[in-house]
């Protein structure tokens, strides 16, 4: 059947401006785009008068791997639907869902303790097998990293010890493996267990598989901000710095597609640090390396409880950990990195941590403190012993809304994204639900890049950057992905309220999966598919 969407504002992805005009499209392609309206040619005609129509929208930043693996996935990705998006590139920060040999004594350890196969139709180690197990078979279209750390983990556990050459090049070929089979790139994850244990000329050598296939290498790098607990030393160059400066060492001489992930700058310390970020992006560039970043719109951050927890206090047993000298260290340490970073325990919200601790989800470690007649150290250490130190928290002073919108109009930005997924139980992290809705709000208000620029870099320049086929933009021989919004809704919108706005349609591969409010969930069981690159 031909369906024709007439009337609408057509943002085509490109970041050109916009116009009055219509897209025809049969079954899962477009087949027209412009400024006339055939009506005759169509066997479903929709009026979009006052409602502008983009690409579907593209999280270039995603764990949904994980997620597309349930056994139900409609709660997992709903949220993303109704805030526009229809693709996501997954598998990020080194922890992806796939990437591992099967016979692997460590499958345990894939997930690097953020993410498991449980209620599961499975586990699937190579890109093939995983490709096979959700294509048509999840709500949105998927493109899949291979991840580091997952392959460090299948063949070494979390062994901080570098790797044997027989270790090492075993770890090469199960990412190499993946690459041949389509998968859209390598993700590090440089702050995750194993992969923290990473020298350069490891990092070396899986970048060199990026540069051979053509395909992008994307990092959550070791550090994101000015004093980070994987450098020893606590003063001298900014720890954010250090990291950047251990990617371009990684990158140089090549021309690497080096995608750094959700630039970010933890503590108010940290935030000055923006401009000579930028100034090293552009260094890299004019030396030929591909490099890039992405953001959020987000002030906030979601981690685990220890990720201001030094790792020599995190490795100790439970008896060391109560006598007194590390009692008192780790107190030393926790007065002086907020001090020096500009982050502290008034910057974290509990998110969760189990049963027991249940009554304190949504509060501030410094009111928890206040609750139990503690210090917030000590309240702190309370939830990460009762968590088994593996509870999560949401934090504070990521960023601010200044340097986001200096961010959106960089150049080196090259797209959006989320880097949000639902979790069982506690407070969910509110990019989940209108981070996208917020770029455009923030465009609309003047507080951000143009709104053709805004929606290519949800869009067309993520597609650009995977090599996403026929994917990303509004024209003739493209699949049907669209995302149809009200610009009024959008401007008027009130983000942060765990809901999204202005979103009125949205088309996955020619099948209208939300129209208004209503979701089709029988539709939603088969409309999304793997994308495979290269």
């Amino acid at each position: 059947m031909k369906t024709l969407l007439k009337n609408g504002t057509i943002y085509d992805g490109t970041g050109n401006e916009p116009y009055v005009g219509s897209v025809l499209f049969e079954n899962d392609r477009i087949l027209a785009v412009g400024p006339g309206a055939d009506e005759s040619a169509a066997d479903e005609v929709i009026d979009l008068t006052g409602q502008s129509v983009a690409p579907g929208f593209i999280d270039g930043h995603s764990h949904n791997d994980w997620f597309a693996i349930k056994n139900n996935t409609k709660k997992y990705f709903e949220p993303f639907i109704r805030q526009g998006m229809t693709t996501f590139v997954a598998g990020n920060c080194g922890i992806s869902a796939i990437g591992f040999s099967d016979d692997s004594a460590h499958v345990d350890k894939v997930g690097a303790g953020l993410f498991h196969f449980d209620d599961t139709t499975g586990t699937y180690a190579s890109f093939n097998d995983w490709a096979a197990a959700v294509d048509q078979n999840m709500p949105c279209n998927m493109a899949e990293l291979t991840g580091h750390c997952s392959a460090r983990a299948s063949v070494s556990g979390s062994k901080p010890e570098k790797l044997t050459p027989d270790e090492e090049q075993k770890m090469l070929d199960l990412m190499e493996r993946d690459l041949q089979q389509g998968a859209a790139g390598i993700s590090l994850g440089l702050m995750y267990d194993p992969g923290l244990f990473a020298d350069v000329e490891e990092l070396k050598k899986v970048a060199a598989l990026c540069v051979k296939y053509d395909r992008p290498l994307t990092v959550h790098p070791r550090a994101e901000s000015k004093v980070a607990t994987c450098y020893p030393e606590l003063f001298g160059r900014s720890h954010l710095l250090r990291a950047l400066d251990e990617l371009y060492e990684v990158a140089k001489g090549t021309n690497l597609k080096l995608q750094y992930s959700h630039a970010i700058f933890v503590g108010s310390k940290t935030w000055g640090d923006l401009d000579e970020f930028q100034e090293i992006f552009n260094k890299m560039r004019a030396e030929g390396i591909q490099a890039g970043y992405d953001i959020y719109d987000e002030v906030l951050g979601v981690s685990v409880i220890t990720v201001i927890m030094p790792t020599w206090y995190q490795a100790l047993s439970k008896e060391d950990r109560e006598k007194p000298f590390n009692k008192i260290k780790f107190k030393a340490f926790s007065w002086a990195v907020p001090k020096l970073l500009g982050f502290g325990f008034p910057e974290v919200q509990f998110a969760y941590g189990g049963p027991e601790l249940t009554k304190y989800e949504g509060k501030m470690v410094v009111d928890i403190a206040k609750e139990m007649g503690v210090k917030p150290v000590d309240a702190y250490l309370y939830l990460c012993e009762k968590s088994n130190f593996a509870g999560r928290v949401n934090q504070g002073n990521y960023t601010t809304p200044e340097l986001i919108k200096r961010q959106t109009t960089d150049p080196n930005c090259l797209f959006y994204m989320s880097d949000a997924w639902i979790e069982e139980n506690g407070v969910q992290n509110l990019a989940c639900y209108d981070v996208f809705p917020k770029f455009i709000h923030d465009s609309l208000l003047g507080n951000g890049d143009t709104l053709p620029n805004t929606i290519r870099k949800m869009s067309g320049a993520t597609a650009d950057r995977f090599q996403l086929k026929d994917r990303g933009y509004l024209k003739e021989g493209c699949f049907a992905d669209i995302t149809v919004f009200n610009e009024d809704e959008m401007k008027a919108g009130v983000p942060d309220q765990f809901k999204p706005f202005g979103i009125k349609r949205v088309i996955i591969n020619g099948t209208t999966v939300l129209d208004g409010d209503k979701l089709d969930e029988e539709a939603i069981k088969t409309s999304g598919r793997v994308i495979r690159c290269g």
